[in-house]
């Protein structure tokens, strides 16, 4: 279990664009550090460190004014670099009146922030996800306080084997079918891809809602991750009709957005969505709906865990063999964590 120790030179998802209408601020927490996040009266969003660099009151129980985050305290106000503009009833602010900015990029209706060395947040590295910008698709968000480590929901995204377990009401299945489905995972350069395949499957509930099928399905999960954020494409096709051959027009799809942004070692933002290719009749609304149960469900599920951890944090825990996706996303978050480690050494 990685702990308290988080990977720091990547672009992690800090919220939704959606979270932020001009003029609001939220505060919260990632990597163990306050920030908040606000939005100028232009429209443009900023995040700081949350802390007034004067008698160190959270910024985000101010208020935004125009292009500035105001404290409530004593009324110092920030701009989005971080510096002071302004003190009131004294002319001259000193260089030492700002707060750390953190580089916040908004794209595809995510707001991505960099918590390591600034130098290093390369714009052209936010991860992209075209699926949100994609007429084809409908899709619907949320953003779930999970109390439970970030290695847990990981863990969680990629081995489904336990769907018919925890997902019987919904996207789950026949239990034997799921265990008996070989499970794929190969090593990316950075990153992991996990795929399964299970033909002549009976359709789960929420397939049955969603796209009508009468018969078997043959279906499909492929899982992509990469430091951190997880991208699921799952679905099927009307059995026997090609789907394993790239021939899934006419199918149901459900392309799920994983961002795992740790809050604390023991709790997590979960920034997900759902996108389906079925958006009449209420479908996209109704997709989302049993999708929040089942992530509420998996939520229930890494909270107990957590509990237990917190418990007894020693005691050892083993693998299966569906676990070999979650291994492979071990061993990558533990190779980053120890080349974050030996760069850092060299630091003066």
């Amino acid at each position: 279990m990685a702990g308290g120790k988080y990977l720091e030179n990547l672009w992690y998802v800090a919220g939704w664009s959606s979270d932020l209408d001009p003029g609001d601020r939220v505060g919260r927490t990632f990597l163990e550090r306050p920030v908040v996040l606000w939005r100028a009266h232009d429209g443009t969003a900023y995040a700081l460190e949350d802390r007034c660099a004067h008698r160190a009151m959270p910024l985000s129980a101010g208020v935004v004014d125009q292009g500035a985050i105001r404290c409530p305290y004593h009324g110092l106000e920030f701009g989005g670099d971080g510096k002071c503009i302004r003190i009131p009833a004294q002319d001259r602010v000193p260089d030492t009146a700002r707060v750390r900015a953190y580089p916040l990029v908004e794209k595809q209706g995510l707001m991505w922030i960099w918590m390591g060395d600034p130098g290093r947040a390369d714009k052209a590295l936010v991860p992209d996800y075209p699926i949100h910008e994609n007429p084809a698709y409908a899709w619907r968000s949320a953003h779930f306080p999970v109390k439970g480590n970030w290695q847990l929901l990981i863990d969680n995204l990629m081995d489904l084997s336990h769907l018919p377990y925890i997902h019987a009401n919904t996207i789950g299945g026949n239990p034997e079918l799921h265990f008996k489905t070989k499970t794929r995972s190969e090593k990316l350069t950075n990153g992991v891809r996990v795929v399964r395949h299970m033909p002549d499957s009976v359709p789960p509930p929420t397939y049955v809602d969603a796209a009508g099928f009468k018969g078997k399905i043959d279906r499909w999960q492929e899982i992509h991750f990469e430091p951190i954020n997880i991208r699921i494409h799952t679905g099927a096709c009307d059995a026997g009709s090609g789907a394993y051959d790239g021939n899934r027009e006419g199918g149901f799809s459900m392309l799920g957005f994983h961002g795992i942004t740790p809050e604390t070692a023991t709790t997590t933002h979960y920034f997900w969505s759902m996108a389906t290719n079925i958006l009449d009749n209420g479908v996209p609304d109704e997709v989302f709906e049993q999708t929040a149960r089942t992530f509420r469900e998996d939520q229930e599920v890494l909270e107990l865990q957590q509990f237990r951890l917190t418990q007894n944090p020693a005691a050892p825990m083993i693998d299966i063999a569906s676990d070999v996706g979650g291994r492979h996303t071990r061993q990558l978050i533990a190779r980053l964590l120890r080349e974050e480690e030996e760069v850092a050494a060299l630091v003066p």
